[in-house]
């Protein structure tokens, strides 16, 4: 696969860019519009402790939904930490309570029919599983294996936010849902320089200036790291490009990025720091994909 080089965009040019996002971005509503062409767009001030942003319009971050964080059940594993499952093909691991330094036969909570989609040349895969279709919140585990034959290791483990509407296996463009599937990752940017990324980086430094703009001074972080997941969009591009192959009603900019403590527009987030080690840590070398969806799907 090409590197595309680093690139650092200038900033009073992109900054429109951010206004654009269609996935977890400032997009498609009054206030982006408004932002994109020079007039001022309301956003009502955060205090010193951080809230979730106030609704701009019907397109905007709604206020964090109130649940409790995923309790999983205790995992059946053998000792030393590995995981015992059947050697079956269509066996499912559980997914549940997953620790780092783990290591299973095959990816936790991916059954036959998912588990297909993954590239044999995969060796290292973000999984995102929710309990149900409209949880918005996921457990979000990196797997990596030495080699195409070995078995996977769970390397780090995540608490992370996705869409607001939950999840879609035909997602629609500002329906707040965020794409089942599995997906390639090959592409990164973000508002701040590059943090030592193994996958092509592009600094958009608009990005955070757009954010402000639409959701509070609080919020202009969000897009400081970014992660493209490769879905509805042109691989070996910037994160804000716009090419679309499935067309814009699908729906685009489907990003890792950085969390606002509140369900997204389709996105996957975690903290700035879990961000960066995913920068630092997701290798183009090792083909890396995600796997993300609600359990019963991911389990097919």
């Amino acid at each position: 696969m090409p590197i595309v080089p680093k690139t650092v965009l200038p900033a009073a040019v992109l900054t429109a860019a951010a206004l654009l996002v269609s996935g977890c971005g400032a997009v498609g509503s009054a206030n982006a519009q408004a932002a994109a062409e020079g007039a001022p767009v309301s956003a009502e001030s955060v205090g010193s402790s951080l809230s979730a942003p106030q609704l701009q319009s019907p397109g905007d971050f709604p206020a964090p939904a109130v649940q409790e964080p995923i309790e999983p059940n205790a995992a059946d594993s053998a000792p030393g930490g590995e995981a015992s499952s059947s050697t079956d093909d269509d066996a499912v691991v559980p997914a549940d309570d997953i620790a780092a330094g783990q290591t299973f036969p095959t990816l936790p909570g991916v059954g036959p029919e998912t588990r297909g989609e993954v590239p044999d040349t995969a060796r290292q895969v973000l999984v995102a599983i929710g309990e149900d279709a409209k949880d918005t919140r996921n457990q979000l585990v990196l797997y990596q294996r030495a080699d195409v034959e070995a078995d996977w290791e769970a390397v780090k483990v995540f608490s992370a936010h996705n869409g607001r509407s939950g999840w879609a296996e035909e997602r629609r463009e500002g329906d707040g849902t965020t794409p089942v599937g599995v997906f390639a990752l090959t592409d990164a940017g973000g508002a701040k320089a590059d943090p030592n990324s193994k996958l092509p980086y592009t600094q958009n430094s608009g990005l955070r200036d757009g954010a402000a703009q639409v959701y509070g001074e609080d919020w202009r972080d969000v897009f400081d790291y970014v992660i493209a997941i490769n879905y509805n969009r042109k691989a070996g591009t910037a994160p804000t490009d716009n090419t679309r192959p499935m067309g814009w009603d699908a729906g685009g900019k489907i990003w890792l990025h950085v969390d606002h403590d509140s369900p997204t527009r389709g996105c996957v987030t975690v903290p700035t720091d879990e961000m960066q080690y995913l920068l630092q840590t997701i290798d183009p070398e090792l083909d890396p994909h995600i796997v993300m969806g609600p359990a019963d799907l991911l389990g097919r």
